[in-house]
């Protein structure tokens, strides 16, 4: 097995987003053993913003998972908004999170892998590899339009398309059926209007 240190950044908004677009859910369990057989995983970590208000969040049984079972998540309550159209929107970003954890960890690791499209995170990426840091976005292409900004793509030393993923990292559509029923047999009202609620990440 390799000795490279491997530290994985996950765009966690971004990443349900793509991996929804190509039709499947994440194993996260399956996701760090992946990646735990490549090299010395050093952090998982894992971003996403929290709407706080709300009894129930959908998100929170997988951050209470992820934080359990090998993950640094980081989080932070999202912001309320209304747009012009006076729809109600929530803003979440986690790009300064993100970046100022890539540059202190940038020191201690041979390669980061970053699961986002955003092209925010171009100069970032930048800055790592000046750093002697080899830099692997995974993100897709295969969706109309592609998932991923095409200057984040070129910064990347490799990038590595979901799709490809899907057989190592993917959960088994059958077991996410039955979790599902589990689930809603014990699940609580979700809150009045929260349906309708959209997180966009800007």
């Amino acid at each position: 097995m390799s000795q490279e240190r491997i530290a994985l950044f996950i765009d966690g908004a971004n990443l349900y987003a793509t991996a929804k677009s190509l039709g499947f859910d994440i194993d996260y369990k399956r996701l760090l053993k992946e990646f735990q057989s490549k090299g010395r995983l050093i952090r998982a970590f894992y971003y996403t913003a929290l709407i706080e208000d709300q009894e129930y969040s959908s998100i929170r049984p997988l951050i209470d998972w992820l934080d359990y079972n090998g993950y640094a998540v980081v989080t932070k309550p999202t912001k309320e908004f209304v747009d012009s159209m006076g729809r109600r929107k929530v803003k979440g970003n986690m790009d300064i999170e993100l970046a100022v954890d890539a540059m202190e960890m940038a020191g201690t690791i041979d390669h980061m892998v970053l699961f986002s499209g955003d092209g925010d995170f171009r100069s970032l990426v930048e800055a790592v590899q000046r750093r002697g840091v080899r830099v692997s976005v995974v993100s897709t292409i295969t969706t109309q339009p592609p998932m991923v900004a095409d200057e984040l793509r070129r910064q990347a030393d490799e990038f590595v398309d979901l799709i490809h993923l899907v057989n190592k990292i993917g959960r088994d559509p059958g077991e996410r059926a039955e979790r599902l029923q589990r689930f809603q047999e014990r699940r609580p009202a979700a809150p009045a209007g929260a349906p309708g609620d959209e997180v966009v990440d800007t």
